[in-house]
């Protein structure tokens, strides 16, 4: 039994990396070929939308279900703050519309996927030398662009547990910027239990990580989308990062208390033998008001 699975997994490991790989290679020619047009317009070609169409392009060879809760922000860009457990966190998000990133500088180097970073427009930032006052103009002078902006002010992945303390120095671009806040919450559900295979945490490589992942059914991606936040008059920065901070963690809560699970069909017996039965929506639960993307 155990050789079976085994087996099973190597093989669906070897079909999914394959796509993985199929469409890696899609989106390096796509980047190549965006570079090539560039050669010839005054302006660059905007990327957003591009790189919006290759994290799909991931999705669907990774096989990850992706199911969207809330609404999105439509007063325009945003500066969107949201938990960071993986580096799935970045093509599930990115997925779902024209985002641009803040990521730390170690991305930038990973073979193919950093080149592909840069080529897509991500921001990255390095610990400890302090650039995140310059990084800080740099967001506020983008958002004043119209680009919505991602960053996770956790400042490191989690086990997607609970929501590690935010730091509170880039969030503030925002009221610099005149937009604001979209708190998004990303929670990790396989079996209808945390996921303990999506967190990317500690030495883990990206390789290994990847592999395990591959190895294994598709995990549940769920993304909660919360109302808006705008800095009240007398509001410091240290409370409207608490403030923020408690939004996503409540929604992280919720996920993890099963509110976004789909309903249960228990197999139950009828007069007429074993039959199924649909159960009721947990209480509480709010309807998914955007797209599955997996």
């Amino acid at each position: 039994m155990n050789a079976l699975r085994a087996l099973t997994e190597l093989a669906r490991a070897a079909a999914r990396l394959a796509l993985f790989l199929a469409g890696l290679l899609v989106t390096c020619m796509l980047a190549v070929a965006l570079r090539l047009v560039d050669l010839f317009r005054s302006q660059p070609v905007e990327r957003d939308i591009w790189a919006c169409r290759s994290f799909r392009l991931v999705g669907r060879a990774m096989g990850w279900q992706i199911t969207v809760h809330g609404q999105l922000s439509d007063g325009g860009n945003a500066l969107f703050i949201a938990n960071h457990i993986s580096w799935i966190d970045i093509p599930a998000l990115g997925s779902i519309q024209p985002l641009r990133f803040l990521s730390k500088s170690e991305v930038a180097r990973w073979p193919v996927i950093g080149w592909l970073a840069r080529q897509g427009g991500t921001l990255f930032i390095q610990r400890g030398a302090r650039q995140a006052r310059a990084v800080r103009e740099n967001i506020i002078h983008r958002l004043e662009q119209g680009e919505s902006i991602v960053i996770f002010p956790e400042g490191t992945t989690s086990s997607g547990i609970a929501v590690l303390p935010m730091h509170g120095l880039l969030m503030s671009t925002a009221g610099a910027a005149g937009v604001p806040i979209q708190p998004v919450t990303i929670g990790y559900r396989r079996d209808l239990r945390s996921d303990a295979l999506a967190p990317f945490i500690g030495d883990d490589t990206f390789q290994g990580h990847l592999w395990r992942l591959l190895k294994k059914a598709p995990t549940r991606i769920e993304i909660v989308y919360h109302e808006p936040v705008l800095a009240e008059p007398g509001q410091t920065a240290a409370e409207l990062t608490q403030q923020v901070q408690q939004v996503i963690s409540r929604g992280l809560a919720d996920i993890h208390a099963g509110r976004y699970d789909p309903p249960v069909k228990p197999r139950i017996r009828t007069a007429d033998g074993p039959g199924l039965s649909h159960l009721p929506s947990h209480p509480g639960v709010r309807q998914s008001q955007g797209r599955n993307t997996g």
